[in-house]
C-alpha cells in the first residue's frame, strides 16, 4: 500500500450499491482506519440487485432478504451509511460533495452510482403507465404482477428472465424484440434461437422484428398496437430495453464523460482523487479495451479495486467480466467481453438442441468471450481459454 494513503483522513462512497459496499469493505479489510461515508439515493438498506430479477420474481426470496448486511454491520465497520441522501453536486476544486442538506469533504471520491433503466416511451404518446425493474421497490410492484397479462418490450436478460418468472407464476407473457431474435447481436443465431425456442416451449409469445405502435386504456385493459398488424390486451407493459449510466453528476462537475465515465485501467476518472465503479465505469481495460459492464461480479469486482487504487496502488483492473442467468431448468455463464470491436465468429461446442454446450466468441484469432449452457463443469475451462487463441479451442 503506497505510503500516501496515511494521509488519506477521508473517502466518500457516492452510491451504496454492490460496487459502493464491496469498496467499503475492501478498504476495511485492507485495514484503512479513516473516515469512509457511504451515501445512498435509497431510503432502504443497500442491497443485491441480481435477484430482483431471479430468486424474488421466482417467490425464493423477499425484497427484504437482498439486503447486502444488517444495519449494525455498518456501524460495526465504522461505516457513515446515510440514506435518502441526494447528491446535487460535487466540488472537484475544493473537494466537496454538496447534498441537500449537507456536505462532504473528502480526500479520495468514489462514484459508484450505477445506472437507471432506458426510458421506454410509447409511440403514440399514450398515457399507459410503463413499468420497469431496477430497484427494489420495482421488484415489488411487478411481482404482484406476474399472473396477469404482460407485455415486455425488450428480449434482453432482464425482460427474458421476467418473462420465464412470469409464466413460471402463470401469467400470460408476450415479449416484443425488435431485431430478428432475443440477444442476436450478444450471443449469435445458433444460440439465440435456442433462447428463442426455450421461451416458446413454455407459452411465451415471443414476436421477433416487431415494435408497439401504439396504446391505448380499454375497458378490459391495456390494448397495445403492433407493427405486425395485430393488437394484444394486458394489464402491464414492462420496458426492458437496456439501462443508462447515471453520469450526471460526473459530467456537470467536468469529469470526462463517453458510455459512462471514463476511467483508466486502475478505475481513476480525469481527476487524480475520484474513482469510478461498477455500472458507470467506461473502464479502459488492458485487454478489451474500453468496455462497460453491467453484472454484479463486476461492480464487485472493481469496487474491490477502486479501494485498492485510492489507497494509492498501482495495479490495473485486469479481471474477466462474467454474469450468469437462470431461466426456466437452463443455467448459464458467461465469461469475457467483445469489446467496442465485437467478435466476428462463434464456435459451439455440444449440442444446442438438449441445451447443454458450450460456446466462444473470436476476432481474429482470439477467443475475447465464452459462454456454457447447463454444462456446469466448463467453467473453468471457459476462463482458462478466453483471451487464448481460437487454436486451442476443443474441438
Amino acid at each position: 500500500m503506497n505510503t500516501s494513503a496515511d494521509r488519506i483522513e477521508h473517502i466518500v462512497i457516492v452510491g451504496a450499491g454492490l460496487a459502493g459496499v464491496s469498496a467499503a469493505e475492501e478498504l476495511r479489510a485492507l485495514g484503512y482506519t479513516g473516515a469512509v461515508t457511504l451515501l445512498s439515493a435509497e431510503s432502504h438498506l443497500p442491497y443485491d440487485r441480481p435477484p430482483l430479477s431471479k430468486a424474488v420474481m421466482l417467490g425464493d426470496k423477499t425484497v427484504d432478504e437482498t439486503a447486502l448486511h444488517p444495519e449494525s454491520w455498518y456501524a460495526e465497520h465504522d461505516l457513515q451509511l446515510h440514506r435518502g441522501c441526494d447528491v446535487t453536486g460535487i466540488d472537484l476544486t475544493d473537494r466537496r460533495v454538496i447534498c441537500a442538506n449537507e456536505t462532504f469533504g473528502y480526500d479520495r471520491l468514489l462514484l459508484a452510482t450505477g445506472s437507471d433503466p432506458r426510458p421506454y416511451a410509447l409511440p403514440d404518446n399514450s398515457d399507459v403507465d410503463v413499468q420497469y425493474l431496477r430497484s427494489r421497490d420495482d421488484a415489488a410492484s411487478l411481482k404482484e404482477r406476474l399472473r396477469g397479462r404482460l407485455l415486455i418490450v425488450g428480449g434482453g436478460w432482464i425482460g427474458l428472465e421476467l418473462a420465464a418468472a412470469a409464466r413460471i407464476a402463470g401469467g400470460e407473457v408476450v415479449v416484443v424484440e425488435a431485431a430478428s431474435l432475443p440477444l442476436v447481436n450478444v450471443v449469435g443465431t445458433e444460440v439465440a434461437t435456442m433462447f428463442t425456442e426455450l421461451h416458446r416451449s413454455h407459452g411465451v409469445d415471443v414476436r421477433t422484428g416487431t415494435t408497439v405502435t401504439g396504446a391505448r386504456t380499454g375497458p378490459d385493459g391495456t390494448m397495445v398496437q403492433l407493427s405486425d398488424g395485430s393488437e394484444v390486451v394486458v394489464d402491464t407493459v414492462i420496458g426492458a430495453i437496456g439501462a443508462v449510466p447515471r453520469v450526471e453528476l460526473a459530467r456537470a462537475a467536468g469529469l470526462g464523460c463517453s458510455n459512462g465515465i471514463d476511467v483508466d485501467a486502475r478505475l481513476c476518472t480525469s481527476d487524480p482523487l475520484v474513482f469510478a465503479a461498477g455500472d458507470i465505469a467506461a473502464h479502459d481495460h488492458p485487454q478489451l479495451g474500453r468496455i462497460r459492464v453491467e453484472h454484479w461480479d463486476n461492480a464487485i469486482a472493481q469496487g474491490r479495486h477502486a479501494a485498492h487504487s485510492m489507497l494509492g496502488e498501482v495495479e490495473p483492473y485486469v479481471a474477466q467480466p462474467y454474469f450468469f442467468t437462470d431461466q426456466y431448468d437452463l443455467g448459464m455463464e458467461y465469461v469475457g467481453h467483445p469489446g467496442a470491436a465485437g467478435y466476428d465468429a462463434v464456435h459451439v461446442r455440444g449440442d444446442v438442441d438438449t441445451r447443454v454446450f458450450t460456446a466462444y466468441f473470436s476476432r481474429g484469432d482470439q477467443v475475447v468471450a465464452g459462454l456454457h449452457c447447463n454444462d456446469w463443469d466448463a467453467t473453468d475451462q471457459i476462463r482458462t481459454l478466453v483471451g487464448g487463441p481460437v487454436s486451442a479451442l476443443p474441438d
